[in-house]
């Protein structure tokens, strides 16, 4: 028995105070609770991130593992992340078209199109359909380690599990983040540009004058910047549910599914706060 749990044992009970009382106090020990839980979660975070920054000084147990995840991150998720930006930019440009009231100039179509891919869904779109993809694999392959007692023969035989598992899977996403989010943002900006002269008949000079006005090689670079952030955010809370993981198979499904869902609202907090600090940057 911990120390939280001998501290339960000494609470007293509910149901000894007057009835009047046991609603707020219900409600208190929820929230202290609640609390408390949070405050430990953070610690246990802020130790896993101090053994990354630890395993970063074994170059030798991560490198090769390194350029393998690159592959499984990068070229394998390739298809898929161009396939769902095609798509996107296609229909962004449709439906921009479509929405134009006479009297607009129809290079408004490709300006639209440029700032939505490159700005937001390029990047966001990305990183999400990783966290399904990737995360989830990730997640599942370390917590299946740590179920079969894979990660504790490592620590056995003084070999860093955070530096062969975590580091590659960290320094391979936050490569293969940005390289994706660069051939995304292309597909998407040439689907919608597809989409918009041949379904919709707007003229290519039209377009090509809105991917063009107002272009700041900054734009890029922030799509950029939020493709890191969002690789990060992957690597680390995906590969730290999985090597949590307790209670056999049964717990590595339940870590897979808190993995990709606490990943998928980080992200979508990461993209509110890079748009709220870098977004007056790009006037």
């Amino acid at each position: 028995m911990n120390h939280s749990d001998d501290s339960r044992a000494l609470e007293r009970s509910t149901e000894t105070y007057p009835v009047v009382q046991r609603g707020g106090i219900r409600m208190f020990r929820k929230v202290s609770h609640g609390t408390a839980g949070m405050l430990a979660e953070v610690g246990r975070h802020g130790y896993f991130l101090r053994d990354i920054g630890r395993a970063f000084g074994d170059p030798a147990t991560y490198l090769r593992e390194t350029i393998r995840q690159m592959r499984r991150i990068g070229v394998d998720s390739a298809p898929l992340a161009i396939i769902v930006a095609a798509f996107i930019g296609a229909v962004i440009a449709m439906q921009t078209r479509y929405q134009l009231f006479p009297g607009v100039e129809l290079s408004l179509v490709g300006l639209a199109t440029r700032m939505i891919v490159v700005l937001e869904l390029g990047p966001l779109l990305t990183a999400l359909v990783l966290t399904g993809r990737v995360g989830a694999r990730m997640t599942a392959e370390i917590g299946t380690m740590r179920v079969t007692e894979q990660i504790d023969a490592l620590e056995t035989l003084a070999f860093d599990p955070v530096a062969f598992l975590v580091v590659p899977r960290l320094l391979a996403a936050l490569v293969m983040l940005p390289v994706l989010t660069i051939f995304a943002n292309a597909m998407g900006v040439y689907s919608g540009f597809l989409a918009g002269t041949m379904l919709t008949g707007i003229p290519e000079a039209d377009f090509i004058e809105g991917l063009r006005l107002g272009f700041t090689p900054f734009q890029v670079a922030y799509s950029l910047i939020k493709s890191v952030f969002f690789g990060a955010a992957i690597a680390i809370n995906c590969s730290y549910q999985g090597y949590v993981t307790t209670a056999g198979a049964e717990g590595v499904g339940r870590a897979t599914a808190r993995a990709v869902v606490i990943t998928s609202v980080v992200i979508l907090v990461i993209d509110a706060l890079t748009a709220v600090i870098l977004a007056p940057l790009l006037q």
